[in-house]
């Protein structure tokens, strides 16, 4: 069984560790774009426990009976001025599941929760970053009846 709740101060060092092993994926596959600083994973931290400490984040994590298996960081933005989505943006960039496999179910599962607490404050849409090899969230995004509205290409200069 896979519990959701808020998340608190005392899940920054789970949901951190699962993010920098995140990133040293995400790096494999574009190493300039997703280089690592060589204090992130401090940094990160640092940054996670503001959003976990901030009533207006929709911070979630998931727990099974083994323990941590998942976050999500929900942000509401505007949207930029050119754009009328009709509220504001829930932009969901901190978000994983421990095992690849649990995207199509504790992954969908912790951005409905988001998206749901989203929509309560007047958020219009939700926004989900994504890196383009990472196959499993991708598929659970489009399961979830998630669409690419963008992509960003780049290359080393």
């Amino acid at each position: 069984m896979v519990d959701i709740r808020r998340a608190s101060s005392g899940d920054v060092t789970a949901i951190a560790a699962l993010m920098a092993r995140r990133r040293e994926r995400y790096e494999q596959h574009q190493p300039v774009f997703w280089r690592r600083a060589a204090d992130a994973r401090t940094r990160h931290a640092t940054f996670l426990a503001t959003m976990v400490g901030d009533p207006k984040v929709i911070c979630q994590v998931a727990e099974r009976d083994d323990g941590f298996a998942g976050f999500a960081i929900g942000s509401l933005v505007p949207s930029p001025p050119v754009y009328d989505p009709g509220g504001p943006t829930c932009t969901l960039d901190d978000f994983a599941v421990v095992d690849d496999q649990d995207w199509a179910t504790i992954g969908i599962d912790l951005l409905r929760e988001v998206a749901d607490e989203a929509r309560r404050h007047g958020a219009a849409q939700v926004v989900v970053v994504c890196g383009h090899a990472d196959k499993a969230k991708r598929e659970a995004l489009r399961l979830a009846g998630l669409s690419i509205a963008s992509e960003w290409w780049t290359a080393p200069l």
